[in-house]
Formats: structure tokens, C-alpha cells, sequence
């Protein structure tokens, strides 16, 4: 990284073999600049995009992070602007012959003495919130609970200061759909164990229709919500249908979701906050809105954190099929044992399958926004999203929508790329707290789980100041190095799971679940 005064041309090159670099200055370069170097720009280059370092012939391969990121559709010279126009993508690697946990790196020493205050369940989770999640078991009865949680905010929570939030898990599954093809299990068990997530504090709560497929015995069969000290191990699911006869008109449905909520909010009241070991952390990392400094500072930062927190026993979840595809051979080399390299195959070979299906290849990931803060293609994008995971080996690997059982260290959780539903799936993962970096900026949250928010660049940080939580982008700037930044992440993740509000809790910025739901729509 060339690390020069602000004013001056500044230029980032990851690898000392890449034949490339990006423009780190606010507003990019004119053409005519002289780099340190002495090279000189042909092109305006914007800001995070690339220039030529060397003389590229035709198919010449185009190297960033050391990997062929694309080959040149024309002669480039030295000091052009390298844009995706000028990339032919390389294909994607197959998925035989991939080395199997062939990287065995030395043990990385553990951390001790870390703590937070967290809320111990029943089941031995830990919730870094204490949140009545009340789940619906359809979408047709979500505008009855939105009115209800409505009153109940208003009206109970105040009574009841020990707890977080009330949230309403709303969805658009649950009947109109082919709810016994193959892969309906994909919705039906994420939407199961979001219940179930550590922030719930075991309170399971449901509000159905009464005619939907997804009937609630089927969503909560019995044996699946642990029964806790405090709960009568003969009482069913708790359910307010709003069809049954009981309820006559809309207020009766509304009083009787208040009713119930209120024996959870009581058992949820009396639980305090104790000082856990931050082993009990379950962190959940994920970018959207990237850019090309997000594999330069925000991401590599995240991966400095999460060796930390597999170095104190934490579990790191990353996730984004299409966003790792590209460095399959990676991840499968850094699996711990040849049988977790052979999970996340098939798990890719599936989400190949999928995409096949629809008729579209990994391409169609990188979206305008991802093009214009620099990122060419989705194979410049992967090397940059893979960082996230550190370099701890790779213990595990979840299919979408299953929970974790058990498992620490870093586990790979399959899901789509798109920020709602892969979210929506580490939640249902058990995730206890969420970190999720930008390049381009977005004001994703969650209502279940804390969202620490990281911005790629000092820009971005200064323009969003109230809704960035950590700016990385000090690291392009030459204030701090990637460890200074990853345990600045570390610490802000102890004190977040503690009760610190992060930007997107203290403005009550959530976006909507949104259900992974591969099987055909009736």
C-alpha cells in the first residue's frame, strides 16, 4: 500500500505481483497525474477503480490480490482506466479436483479474560438482547400483529424495562406455495429456528390464520422449543389463531395477542444480564453495497476480528454463495478435515444447480452499484469478500436455514448473496450479533439482532456519520493498520453485546426477513 499525504495521488496494489492498482483519492485522478511511481494517468480514474501499472496485451491476464481477475478484451496501456468493459470474466472453477484441507496453519493462540454481559438461556445460548419475537406463521396475519406490537410497545413495554424490543417476525411464506416439495424445508426450518435465535430468550410465541399450509404444529413440532425452568413442560405451543371463534372482530384478535404476549413478557422481565465468557458470542459477517476498498479495509479488518474471536472460542458465521464461488479452492483447502471441504462442495454444486435452473450463472451477482465503486466483476468481488473469514481453519459448514448445534471456531453458512435473506438465514443460524461493511452505503438493520455497520471508506464515514459504527476506511488513509482496526471491531462487538446501541438500534432502522425459498409458488 502506498501511503502518501492526503493531497497527494495516492494508489493501492494488494499484491506485489498485480499488475494493477486502485485510486484511493476522494474523487479519483485526473489524466495527467503523475503517480509516485512516475507513471502517468491516460484516463480520469474514479475513486476505488483500477489503472493499468504495466502494458497489457489482448488476452493478457489482469491480476488483483494476486488472481486472474479478468483478461484484457484489447491492448491496455500503462496508466489507463481498467473497467469491466475491458474484462473478459474468467469461468468458474469446477468443483472436482479441489485440494481438501491441505493448508494446516499453526494453532492460533488462544485468547482468555475476555467477557461481556449477555442474557443465559435455558439451552446454554446466550442473547445479547432480550427481544419478545413473536412469529407468524403467514403473511396474512401480519397486518393484525403490526397493530397489535403497535399498542404493545406502547401501552406494555414500558412496564416491562428489562426487556429490549417486541418485534414481529413477519414473512411472505406460508401458504400459496408447493409447502411439501423438496426444498419448502428451506423457509419452513429458517423461519423454526429464527424463533428459536438466542435474542428470544427461549419465548416462543406464534400468531396464525388458522387456514394456511404452514400450520403451526408443523412449524413447532413438538420436542423442538426447549423447555425452561420457568415454563410448564406440559404446556403446548402458544398460539393466537385468528380465525378461531373466540375472536369476534378485529380488536378481540389484537386483545388476544396482547394477552399473550404479556405471560412472555413477564418471564422475559425477570432475567438480568450476567457476565459471560465471550466465547458465547455468535458473530455474523456480511458486506453489501461493496466496493473495491472493501477487500482492502473493511473486510480485512473483519478477518483480523474474526481470528480473535476463534482465538476466544466464538463461533464467526460467513456466508454469500455466489460472493466465494470464485475462491472455491480456498475455502476447501482451509477446511479442517476432507469431510467439511466435501460440505461446502455440495453445498456450491446445489447453489450451481439453483442458478441453473433460473437460467442465470454467478454474474448476475455484482450489481451497478458494485461496478461503479470500482469492483469489475464477480471474480474481483469474491477475492475481496473471502477476507471476512481470516484465516482460521474452516470447522463447519451449515446447509440454508439450519441451526447451529453446538459448533465453534469458523463455520461457512450457505446462503444466497442478497443482504436481506443472507441475514435472514445467520439469524436462523443462531447469530448473536451481526457485522455487516459497505462501500456504497446502506442503512441495513436488523430488529432481531444487534448490526454493527463498517465503512469501507473515510468518505463514506464522514457523509454517513450517524449511521457508519466503525469507519475502516482510516486503513486506506494510512491512520491505522488492519489489526489496530480489528480489535477496535473486537472491542465494539463486547460492548455492543453488552447494550451498546449501535447507529441502526438507536434510529429503529430494520429491514424485513425475507425467506430463502428455492420451491415452486402455487
Amino acid at each position: 500500500m502506498n501511503t502518501v499525504v492526503a493531497t497527494s495521488p495516492l494508489t493501492i496494489q494488494i499484491h506485489e505481483a498485480d499488475n494493477v492498482a486502485i485510486v484511493a483519492n476522494d474523487g479519483g485522478l485526473p489524466a495527467g497525474t503523475v503517480l509516485p511511481s512516475g507513471l502517468v494517468l491516460k484516463d480520469k480514474v474514479p475513486q476505488g477503480h483500477k489503472v493499468a501499472l504495466v502494458d497489457l496485451p489482448a488476452e493478457a491476464a489482469v491480476l488483483r490480490y494476486n488472481v486472474p481477475i479478468g483478461y484484457a478484451v484489447q491492448p491496455i496501456e500503462a496508466g489507463s482506466w481498467v473497467h469491466e468493459r475491458l474484462l473478459r470474466m474468467p469461468e468458474a472453477r469446477e468443483l472436482e479436483g479441489l485440494p481438501k484441507a491441505t493448508v494446516k496453519p499453526a494453532p492460533l493462540p488462544a485468547l482468555e479474560g475476555y467477557t461481556f454481559e449477555g442474557f443465559r438461556n435455558a439451552d446454554g445460548s446466550v442473547g445479547t438482547r432480550n427481544i419478545l419475537g413473536i412469529t407468524t406463521t403467514v403473511q396474512c396475519v401480519a397486518g393484525v400483529v403490526e397493530f397489535a406490537v403497535k399498542r404493545i410497545k406502547s401501552e406494555m413495554l414500558p412496564l416491562y424495562p428489562h426487556v429490549d424490543d417486541v418485534v414481529s417476525l413477519e414473512h411472505t411464506y406460508g401458504c400459496g406455495v408447493a409447502i411439501d416439495a423438496p426444498d419448502a424445508i428451506i423457509p419452513i426450518r429458517t423461519l423454526r429456528n429464527i424463533s428459536l435465535n438466542p435474542n428470544f430468550g427461549g419465548e416462543v410465541m406464534v400468531v396464525s390464520l388458522g387456514c394456511e399450509k404452514l400450520q403451526p404444529e408443523r412449524l413447532m413440532p413438538p420436542g423442538v422449543i426447549p423447555i425452561s425452568d420457568q415454563r410448564d413442560e406440559h404446556a403446548g405451543l402458544d398460539v393466537v389463531c385468528l380465525q378461531d371463534n373466540e375472536h369476534v372482530g378485529f380488536m378481540s384478535m389484537v386483545e388476544s395477542i396482547m394477552k399473550t404476549a404479556r405471560r412472555h413478557l413477564e418471564r422475559l422481565n425477570a432475567r438480568r444480564r450476567e457476565t459471560v465468557p465471550a466465547s458465547e458470542l455468535v458473530v455474523g459477517v456480511q458486506c453489501g453495497g461493496s466496493d473495491a476498498f472493501s477487500g482492502v479495509t473493511a473486510n480485512p479488518a473483519v478477518g483480523f476480528c474474526a481470528d480473535l474471536l476463534v482465538r476466544v472460542g466464538a463461533t464467526v458465521m460467513f456466508s454469500e454463495n455466489t460472493e466465494v464461488r470464485d475462491g472455491i479452492a480456498q475455502l476447501t483447502s482451509r477446511a479442517s478435515t476432507p469431510e467439511v471441504a466435501d460440505a461446502m462442495i455440495r453445498e456450491m454444486a446445489w447453489y450451481d444447480a439453483y442458478l441453473q435452473r433460473g437460467s442465470v450463472d454467478r454474474s448476475a451477482n455484482t450489481t451497478p452499484g458494485n461496478k461503479k465503486g470500482g469492483l469489475s466483476n464477480i471474480v474481483e468481488k469474491a477475492m475481496g469478500s473471502i477476507v471476512k473469514s481470516g484465516s482460521a481453519p474452516i470447522s463447519g459448514v451449515l446447509s440454508p436455514g439450519d441451526k447451529l448445534n453446538g459448533q465453534r471456531g469458523l463455520i461457512y453458512a450457505a446462503t444466497p448473496a442478497s443482504d436481506f435473506i443472507c441475514g435472514t438465514l445467520q439469524l436462523a443460524a443462531g447469530m448473536n450479533m451481526h457485522v455487516f461493511t459497505t462501500g456504497r452505503g446502506t442503512p441495513y438493520g436488523l430488529a432481531e439482532c444487534p448490526v454493527i455497520k463498517v465503512a469501507t471508506r473515510s468518505d463514506l464515514a464522514r457523509r454517513w456519520h450517524d449511521l457508519m459504527d466503525i469507519n475502516a476506511g482510516l486503513i486506506a488513509d494510512g491512520e491505522k493498520s488492519i489489526a489496530e482496526m480489528g480489535w477496535e471491531m473486537f472491542q465494539m462487538m463486547l460492548d455492543v453485546a453488552s447494550g451498546r446501541r449501535t447507529w441502526a438500534e438507536r434510529h429503529q432502522l430494520h429491514n424485513a426477513l425475507v425467506l430463502f425459498n428455492p420451491a415452486p409458488v402455487t
